[in-house]
């Protein structure tokens, strides 16, 4: 094989190669796809944004419709604010709801657009009302851990000390009643009869 194949191929795989980087470069970055049409603008507060991240992708029944500018902290209301691009061809009524969803169990976080059925769309500079945040997989399991435990201590307490306390008083006074009173009417039923 000659030199000058040599240096072809050599220079066809480093092509190849840097073409590879580029693209896993992309999808890590959320920019494996570009839009260079019309947008509109729409912001939406959320009590918990998660890992939700910039050019993350804004989805309604699945068909990606728009992308996250930016995401910022609103500390008035100490609220994640959260800046939509929409693509100008999918308009959505204004009563419109927006949650944060994982794509899988540990996916990447994106929007969820659901339409509502106002007839008034959103326009540039709107704000969305009805929120979702994320849900969050650690608090999720501390309160599946909480409510194991306190669910585990509540019978134990209720089947152990605090059992016996609460029979045994209820036991002493209804034999202290009934002691005095079953003696008297006998003996006075029967001395009027002696007599």
């Amino acid at each position: 094989m000659s030199r000058e194949k040599v240096d072809l191929w050599v220079g066809l795989f480093v092509l190849l190669g840097a073409a590879a980087i580029i693209f896993l470069a992309l999808k890590a970055g959320n920019l494996s796809t570009f839009s260079f049409g019309k947008s509109y603008t729409i912001t939406a507060n959320f009590d918990n944004i998660g890992g939700l991240k910039s050019r993350a992708p804004v989805k309604s029944a699945g068909v990606v419709v728009g992308r996250v500018s930016s995401v910022s902290f609103d500390d008035k209301m100490y609220q994640g604010v959260v800046t939509l691009d929409m693509d100008s061809k999918y308009q959505f009524p204004s009563d419109s709801s927006a949650k944060i969803l994982t794509s899988g169990l540990l996916g990447e976080q994106y929007i969820g657009i659901e339409p509502g059925g106002d007839e008034k769309n959103f326009a540039a500079g709107d704000k969305i009302l009805y929120t979702q945040s994320a849900v969050v997989l650690e608090n999720l399991i501390s309160q599946f851990l909480y409510s194991k435990a306190s669910d585990a201590a509540t019978p134990a307490a209720g089947s152990g000390d605090s059992a016996a306390p609460a029979a045994a008083p209820a036991a002493a006074p209804a034999a202290a009643p009934v002691a005095p009173t079953a003696p008297t009417p006998s003996a006075g039923s029967q001395e009027p009869a002696n007599k």
